[in-house]
């Protein structure tokens, strides 16, 4: 630890000394998974409207 509180740091979220927690518990991992899925659907739609436009 750095020593500053900041290594319990949520993993994707910036960290200023550039190191992260290594372990998390089961609901901060699916947390994270599902934020994942809900980035990928954007990205998924971002991508659709773009066919779209070039229709």
């Amino acid at each position: 630890m750095c020593g500053d509180g900041c290594c319990t740091t949520p993993l994707g979220h910036g960290h200023p000394h550039g190191h992260s927690r290594r372990f998390f518990t089961k609901e901060e991992k699916i947390k994270q998974l599902d934020e994942y899925i809900r980035n990928l659907k954007n990205e998924i739609k971002a991508v659709e409207e773009i066919i779209s436009e070039m229709k």
